[in-house]
């Protein structure tokens, strides 16, 4: 059953596509890269989708959600499909877009073919960053009200699949094990393999905590009310602030599910003793404030300055300020990852 389709991209397309009309050469070429970017991965999670709904709209048995985004703990985890069987078993598929040919080596090292260079180029391991996904999923479903046996609660077992366009050349090596990599069009069948080639006692102790249809959707639910969609703003991504329309210069007001995280990160910073504090007064009565080398901290009490210093802590990656109103997030584009940093005082 199709329990949530993906969240609509049709505004992110049409802003980028006029921040391409607006902009200045040196700025452009990222755009439209950009752009190109998220045309080819939507029509990568649309064809996957179209697959997927075809073989389990009508299931009684497993649910079908697209797009699903969480933050927990300072992690994200954007999914692509996930899909929820009544054994608990949840499948979550990260849906890759590949122009010509992927390749991965014995190593299990994924190469993608750079037609222009004529070259095999290395990329992220999309089943390294499927792991990062179920790791922030797992979390998610401690939150998640769960059926129950003899007093025990019922926990999920999770599968990873990466899902690739059925038009594409995957070169397998010999020995690595790539069973989980598939085309889209072949889902359908590992899933059946997957249930069909389960031996007795698998099967017995799935049926043991097989659980109805509508607790099946009651747990698919709760994910959605989880769900915290994407707020992009590119002008500022690109340093194109200035190339806002009117309306967009007026801020709207935080859609709920953004406002009670901001109010969770307000008390967070109460409570702990992790507190941003002034560097010359170390009063906590500050707010970000955007200046000649970036965001730093301005302080009501003494008018000083404090920067701001984050890291994701990995080597040679360069983590971001991005804002959004009142808030303000902390980035880091190698590690695809997005979260709440600071709420500047009403």
């Amino acid at each position: 059953m199709l329990l949530k389709s993906a969240d609509k991209k049709d505004d992110q397309i049409i802003e980028l596509e006029r921040l391409v009309s607006l902009a200045h050469s040196d700025k452009k070429t990222k755009l439209e890269q950009e752009l190109r970017n998220i045309r080819a991965g939507l029509k990568g999670e649309q064809e996957a989708a179209y697959l997927i709904d075809f073989g389990l709209k009508d299931s009684r048995n497993t649910l079908v959600l697209h797009d699903l985004r969480f933050e927990i703990d300072g992690r994200v985890a954007q999914i692509d499909h996930l899909l929820l069987h009544r054994s608990l078993t949840v499948f979550v598929l990260e849906t890759k877009s590949f122009h010509a040919g992927l390749k991965i080596t014995e190593d299990g090292e994924f190469l993608r073919w750079n037609g222009f260079k004529k070259t095999y180029e290395g990329m992220a391991s999309p089943v390294a960053q499927n792991d990062r996904h179920i790791a922030v999923l797992k979390d998610v479903f401690e939150l998640v009200d769960m059926p129950t046996r003899i007093g025990l609660r019922l926990g999920p077992t999770f599968e990873s699949y990466i899902l690739v366009s059925p038009n594409a050349r995957i070169d397998r090596p010999k020995n690595y094990d790539t069973s989980r990599v598939l085309k889209a069009d072949m889902l359908m069948d590992a899933l059946d393999k997957r249930f069909e080639q389960e031996g007795v006692f698998e099967r017995l102790a799935s049926t043991a905590k097989l659980v109805s249809f509508e607790t099946l959707k009651n747990i698919g639910r709760q994910l959605i009310q989880r769900h915290q969609p994407t707020i992009f703003n590119y002008a500022a991504r690109f340093g194109l602030a200035e190339a806002q329309s009117p309306a967009q210069a007026v801020e709207e007001p935080a859609p709920a599910p953004y406002v009670a995280v901001a109010e969770q990160a307000v008390a967070e910073l109460i409570e702990t003793d992790n507190r941003v504090k002034c560097r010359g007064c170390e009063s906590e009565n500050l707010s970000v404030q955007y200046g000649k080398y970036g965001y730093y901290f301005k302080c009501a009490d003494c008018d000083g300055n404090t920067p701001i210093k984050i890291s994701c802590g990995n080597e040679g990656h360069k983590e971001r300020i991005r804002k959004d109103g009142p808030r303000f997030f902390r980035e880091c584009e190698q590690c695809k990852t997005s979260s709440l940093y600071f709420v500047n005082p009403a």
